[in-house]
């Protein structure tokens, strides 16, 4: 896949999101205590349509990523409850372009009858990509790594739908790092994500009748941007 191939991708998923009401525009509070204008909220993604669209988008970012050497893996992971169903309607589209990997997921508490633990799926084996909606705090993230660990396989890199480039923190306090680079500082993992903010900025300046629609949050969006926006790795 060309950068030219890549741009379109990423404003091909935004102009998705935006209409099946997964990114929208107005007064948001995050978890953190800041005020948005923006919000994305992947569990919107809930029918069968925009469920496998959003597959696809997933199978095509983590095998782009694969081809030019940034990933290699052997399975699929997915932290409950989210990416339950992002991992496996992702393991369903990469075997539609013939990459049939296993995938597996947990639950929150252990079962002690019929096949047990926490583990669902195929047996952990070999390199394992997690895939989730977002990464905030990164605590799942760990999870993921510690689970992982802990059956004997490798995490290989994590999977997300939009990399919200904000620095971690609070409305008052704000960290160096975005909660990404946080995970791949800390782990030595790499961060595969689908589209970004800046992403976000070049759709709401595409001068389409979507974006023309949200012309009052342009500003906003770019005024969060330069006041939380983390600061590309080099």
């Amino acid at each position: 896949m060309t950068q030219e191939m890549r741009r379109e991708l990423r404003a091909e998923f935004i102009r998705f999101a935006h209409e099946a009401g997964v990114l929208s525009f107005g007064e948001f509070t995050t978890k953190a205590g800041r005020k948005s204008p923006y919000f994305f909220n992947a569990g919107l993604f809930n029918d069968g349509a925009t469920l496998g669209a959003l597959a696809e988008f997933y199978a095509r970012t983590l095998l782009d990523a694969e081809r030019h050497g940034h990933v290699k893996f052997d399975m699929l992971y997915g932290p409950a409850y989210k990416g339950i169903t992002l991992a496996s309607a992702t393991a369903v589209a990469l075997a539609r372009k013939d990459r049939n990997v296993p995938f597996a997921f947990n639950r929150k508490e252990a079962k002690d009858h019929g096949e047990g633990g926490v583990l669902i799926g195929a047996p952990m084996r070999g390199r394992v990509v997690i895939v989730d909606d977002v990464i905030s705090a990164g605590t799942s993230v760990r999870e993921s790594v510690e689970l992982i660990r802990a059956h004997g396989a490798e995490p290989a890199g994590v999977l997300i739908a939009l990399d919200r480039q904000e620095r971690g923190g609070n409305a008052e306090q704000v960290s160096e790092l975005s909660a990404v680079q946080e995970v791949e500082r800390n782990y030595g993992l790499p961060v595969f994500a689908i589209a970004g903010l800046d992403d976000v900025l070049t759709f709401l300046d595409s001068g389409s009748e979507a974006a023309s629609a949200q012309a009052p949050y342009r500003q906003r969006v770019a005024e969060y941007r330069n006041r939380y926006g983390a600061t590309p790795a080099e």
